[in-house]
């Protein structure tokens, strides 16, 4: 078997983790719950986990980052790291949902998966996906929706719906028969990154791009 080392990132939300992966093992990880910017934390907690690792950067064969959605500026920040590195050695990138990341996480979970990220007020970005404990289906599109649209759909899915993400704290409230995802996998992480750049399809680091789901400020001004 040909050993690929992926390095993934991810930068989406309050916790900034990097993941190496060779083949289907998980080499090593590190991850960081901050309220600082993750231009300061992201690029120091690669090199530790390489250097625990005994990796070094040209030795990676695939960059993969979370590229939304998110926050804003996190996946800017993850996009751009990447692009860096790549730009730098030459080598190829993979650029996953984070939705799908997050799916990737409960990778061993049996039934329905849905993640969610709190937008605002009482909106979600949302994926759904299955999984028989092997392998990740998506089951629909990554999209943006109230809480009343994203339950309703929940409802009529195959049983049971594990929830995941910071907007399951939300879902659990208002439809109890949902099932939470484990506290260490709750939130993001590179390892789903990680996990899911298996499966995609490489990009020259040029074609990175953020996917936000929606419009951003600067666009919601110029269209007024």
């Amino acid at each position: 078997m040909t050993v690929l080392l992926i390095l993934a990132i991810d930068t989406s939300g309050h916790t900034a983790s990097a993941a190496l992966l060779e083949n289907d093992t998980l080499r090593a990880q590190v991850s960081l719950h901050t309220l600082r910017t993750h231009s300061q934390v992201m690029l120091p907690l690669c090199r530790q986990l390489l250097g625990n690792a005994g990796v070094t950067l040209p030795e990676i064969d695939l960059f993969a980052v979370a590229d939304g959605p998110g926050s804003y500026t996190g996946l800017r920040i993850g996009i751009s790291a990447v692009k860096g590195m790549a730009f730098a050695l030459d080598k190829p990138c993979a650029g996953i949902s984070t939705l799908e990341g997050m799916a990737y996480n409960l990778l061993g979970t049996r039934g329905t998966i849905c993640c969610a990220i709190h937008a605002r007020q009482q909106l979600h970005y949302c994926g759904i996906f299955s999984s028989d404990g092997r392998q990740i289906t998506r089951l629909a599109e990554d999209a943006i929706l109230s809480q009343t649209q994203l339950l309703e759909q929940l409802r009529a899915l195959p049983q049971p719906v594990t929830v995941c993400g910071d907007g399951a704290a939300m879902l659990l409230e208002a439809e109890p028969a949902l099932i939470p995802a484990p506290p260490h996998l709750m939130l993001q992480s590179a390892v789903g990154v990680g996990l899911a750049a298996r499966h995609a399809k490489p990009v020259d680091a040029d074609a990175l791009c953020a996917r936000y789901l929606q419009a951003t400020q600067a666009e919601k001004l110029r269209n007024e």
